[in-house]
């Protein structure tokens, strides 16, 4: 079986028969994980690095949020604040541009080395210049691979100073260094395993900062320290004792990979795996029904859409825009492909973030949508074509879609392809219709303003691929409010900013938003502790433990 040479070369984790049985797949007859072991069913091949500077998939981050530290978390209490994590305390300067960072004394790495402001800074630095995709997160503050050293740089052992190019919200900056990206790298153990690169016009420097041994190897301080990662495999985790917190009930977590919804089941029924995390709303009903087994849920900061490139004519018109969004069958979809896995979320911001409105004003209307197609001249309908990457639940969403807008006369072709496919044809513009879903790069409402609400060039050229951009929707005005609400310093007033863009948007734009993702886990009855958090690298294995 897939697990069998995992466990054979991990030979230090056997500690005792059932965890080699769990780990070979030749469960015993009770069927039961070791009760020092988490085993979490869980389609993981989307990692392609272990890497903080460089992973930007949401299995990885997941580990990454359960091995790494930060200078400061999201506030799972209050997901529109941060909390110290590294960082005991932080002040910024009166002109909005300094922020300075207390350490906490006497923090270790899982290595045992001291953690100390310039291993914060390091971590910044080799970010910026490893340049991987989410090292934008950082770049945005007007940080480079040129000024990065003087931009974030240890002032001494316990003082971090990161300087950004404006004075913008802090809560902006404060969430976005809650990121992965900003996760703190042990320096010193990282330094030993650089490779030297030969510096190039691509790439100048002359050193890979760890990333080619970081890509499986860890240097991190969080509650659980990565043991190991066989890609399509399994991730294993183990207690970091040296944790500055409240050190992890069980000994350690392994991921199985594992993709069907039906196997998770079938596994978590047998008792071979503690969670199941990728289930369909049959396999959840069916777990539901069984007394041994629970299930539990939470909103994630992804939404589900459909855009109309306003380079059709057709699906430029006003009229036509406001029509769309009530040719979509919204509670039909609630009660079946998205029954357990989603809900009715039709604004661009999702529940949890600062300003996020909770109205859904459209619902179906077939007579109101042909009253709005007809003042656009199109009383009689007219073709239109759909990119639908194929798989659950965009595939179901589309064909009912199609269904719904037949109704008034539009008649949809839908064009399947894989998400490369369907992305490259999205990305150059060259589609009438898409049907995706947008999950946040980090933890506040500017990463979904920014897309959904922002085009500094419309033209072809553009630098600035937002998805207003990919749908040609030219909207200087809201570009203008979305780069003003990232200036606004007081709470309140920016959260009143971007109610009042999601009202716009609502109102005029191309985007129909049907939904927010429901990340749903079936579990065994004797875990305790276990949740969902609300953002993909806020679920935490460290506070559960087994009866």
């Amino acid at each position: 079986m897939m697990m069998e040479k995992f466990a054979l070369r991990s030979r230090a984790l056997l500690a005792g028969a059932a965890v080699s049985a769990l780990l070979i797949g030749a469960a015993p007859a009770f069927a039961v994980t070791p009760a020092d072991t988490l085993v979490e069913g869980f389609a993981i091949d989307d990692i392609i690095s272990m890497d903080p500077g460089e992973a930007f998939e949401l299995s990885t981050a997941e580990v990454t949020g359960n091995t790494y530290d930060l200078l400061v978390r999201l506030d799972l209490s209050d997901t529109s604040k941060v909390k110290p994590d590294l960082a005991e305390s932080w002040t910024v300067s009166d002109d909005g541009l300094t922020y300075t960072f207390k350490l906490k004394p006497g923090l270790k790495f899982a290595s045992g080395n001291p953690i100390t402001a310039a291993d914060v800074a390091y971590s910044f630095e080799r970010a910026v210049k490893l340049d991987k995709s989410p090292a934008f997160i950082i770049d945005q503050f007007g940080i480079s691979g040129d000024n990065v050293t003087e931009k974030a740089k240890a002032i001494d052992d316990t003082t971090f100073q990161f300087t950004v190019d404006k004075a913008y919200a802090p809560s902006f900056v404060l969430n976005c260094l809650s990121a992965t990206v900003a996760s703190v790298v042990d320096a010193k153990l990282v330094k030993e395993h650089v490779a030297a690169v030969t510096p190039s016009a691509d790439y100048k420097w002359d050193n890979d900062f760890g990333n080619a041994w970081l890509k499986t190897g860890y240097a991190g301080s969080g509650a659980y320290k990565l043991r190991e990662w066989r890609a399509n495999e399994a991730v294993v985790m183990e207690r970091n004792d040296n944790y500055h917190g409240e050190k992890a009930k069980l000994a350690r977590v392994i991921y199985r990979n594992m993709k069907e919804s039906s196997a998770q089941r079938l596994a978590l029924e047998a008792g071979d795996i503690d969670v199941a995390r990728n289930l369909e709303p049959n396999d959840l009903d069916a777990i539901a029904k069984n007394a041994d087994l629970t299930t539990t849920s939470a909103p994630k900061g992804t939404v589900y859409y459909i855009s109309l490139n306003q380079k059709n004519p057709n699906l430029a018109k006003p009229e036509v825009r406001q029509a769309f969004k009530y040719l979509v069958d919204y509670d039909a979809l609630s009660s079946t492909i998205l029954k357990g896995i989603g809900e009715i979320h039709q604004s661009f911001l999702p529940k949890g973030d600062l300003g996020a409105i909770d109205t859904n004003p459209f619902k179906l209307d077939v007579a109101k949508a042909k009253e709005l197609l007809a003042k656009a001249g199109l009383a009689d309908g007219f073709s239109v074509t759909m990119d639908v990457r194929t798989g659950q639940p965009t595939t179901g969403m589309a064909e009912s879609i199609q269904q719904t807008l037949g109704q008034a006369g539009i008649k949809l072709e839908i064009i399947p392809g894989d998400g490369k496919q369907t992305l490259t044809k999205y990305r150059a513009r060259n589609h009438d219709i898409y049907i995706g879903n947008w999950g946040q790069d980090y933890f506040d409402p500017n990463s979904n303003a920014q897309t959904f609400a922002s085009n500094p060039d419309n033209s072809d050229a553009g630098k600035s691929h937002t998805l207003a951009w990919r749908n040609s929707w030219d909207i200087p005005d809201l570009t203008k409010e979305t780069e003003a609400a990232l200036l606004e310093k007081d709470a309140g007033k920016r959260a009143d900013m971007y109610k009042d863009l999601q009202q716009k948007i609502l109102d005029t734009s191309p985007f129909v938003i049907i939904h927010q993702q429901l990340e749903v886990a079936g579990l065994r009855k004797n875990l305790k502790g276990f949740a969902l958090g609300p953002s993909f690298d806020s679920n935490f294995v460290g506070p559960v433990s087994k009866e």
